[in-house]
């Protein structure tokens, strides 16, 4: 008989087990790495080392981080879906409808432009008895917010759409700012901030030697000026910054500093835009120009050229923000907060770059020689009793 032949058993390659030191040196670096790592980098530094991460991981992140883009952006900046540009929402209270009664309140923002012009115009009229306001701040969902150090000073709430949504048909939308309220009827009068503007310089009608912003003899050229300074500078840096394509915002730019050269050649020989006369188109273009350099310039990509870098515009800024009372509403801090740390989707990391120099207090102070360019203005400033 065959001898049975032995089951052969089947090899196995087992990794030696490293010496008890390696080990021990291992788990000591993995340990402080773990230690001195928040748990992402932790985790990086595991898989890949000190190298990149991987091109498909890359990749992946990129595409995932557009797609949330462009959707934050379609509900933060709406743009035209075959352009990319950025259109602005209209409001949804463009006009002052009828006679509002006398108890008035105002919603403003500090950030905003928009709500600046109407303090601004508040304060050169010297409104603010007749006129009360309540400052509402960018919450961390970017909705208008108010807090103990900043109350609605009216009801309390916490939340500016909450006073929108106390009027009598309720609201829906965006709860924006600036906003005039009437208080005798639970009623927006308006949310359209040049038409606040005017219907405030109607107000001022009544005081005799007022500073009229708005005169019947200008209108027209104001008009003029608001068709050029609205569109392409004052929305114009949102186009910019909203832009949602190459196309888009090389458009809006080439507007933009396009506007800016026509309005520094004008203001080379004109001490404001009508003239001898401080107008509400001044107004308007100030509180866009007050943050460009600050705001404009570094997050909505602004970038051709500084506010500084303009002669006649920078001075020009410089003389309204000397006027009596114009600086106690530019709040550059609030401003620069309001930007950097509320607008996610231009600026994830929340980190809020030092202020510019010329935007100082103290830069825009020094002496902007103006006066030479009239001699009516400020007779006007005087004449008016703000002081």
């Amino acid at each position: 008989m065959w001898a049975s032949t032995p089951q052969q058993v089947p090899l196995q390659l087992r990794r030696p087990s490293p010496p008890p030191f390696l080990a021990r040196r291992r788990r000591s670096r993995l340990s402080r790495i773990a230690a001195s790592q928040d748990p992402l980098t932790a985790l990086s530094r595991l898989l890949w080392g000190r190298a990149l991460p991987p091109a498909p991981l890359v990749l992946a992140v990129r595409h995932s981080w557009t797609a949330a883009w462009r959707l934050l952006m379609r509900q933060l900046a709406p743009s035209d879906p075959a352009t990319g540009a950025f259109t602005r929402t209209p409001s949804r209270f463009p006009a002052v409808v009828g006679t509002p009664s006398a108890r008035l309140h105002l919603y403003v923002g500090l950030p905003c432009p928009w709500a600046h012009r109407t303090l601004v115009v508040r304060a050169l009229l010297g409104l603010e008895r007749r006129l009360p306001v309540s400052v509402a701040v960018p919450g961390d969902d970017g909705a208008w917010s108010f807090t103990p150090e900043s109350p609605d000073m009216l009801y309390g709430k916490s939340k500016l759409r909450e006073v929108y949504a106390a009027r009598s048909g309720g609201f829906e939308g965006r709860a924006s700012v600036p906003m005039l309220w009437d208080a005798e009827r639970r009623e927006v009068v308006c949310n359209e901030s040049i038409e606040i503007a005017k219907f405030l310089c109607g107000l001022a009608d009544d005081d005799a030697g007022a500073l009229d912003l708005w005169p019947p003899e200008l209108r027209e050229d104001i008009d003029r000026w608001y068709g050029v300074i609205y569109p392409s500078v004052n929305n114009g840096v949102y186009r910019c910054g909203f832009a949602q394509s190459q196309e888009a915002y090389d458009a809006a730019a080439s507007e933009l500093f396009g506007a800016l050269d026509r309005l520094e050649a004008h203001l080379a020989g004109s001490r404001y835009l009508c003239g001898d006369r401080l107008t509400l188109a001044d107004v308007c273009l100030f509180t866009t120009l007050i943050r460009f350099d600050a705001v404009y310039n570094p997050l909505f990509r602004c970038s051709r050229r500084k506010l500084a870098e303009y002669p006649s515009l920078h001075a020009y800024t410089r003389d309204i923000y000397q006027m009596p009372k114009v600086a106690e509403t530019c709040d550059m801090e609030a401003i620069m907060e309001g930007y950097f740390k509320t607008l996610f989707p231009l600026n994830p990391g929340g980190i809020q770059p030092l202020r510019p120099a010329s935007c100082d207090r103290e830069a825009l102070l020094r002496p902007h020689g103006r006066e030479a360019l009239s001699s009516a203005a400020g007779t006007q400033i005087e004449a008016a009793g703000v002081s």
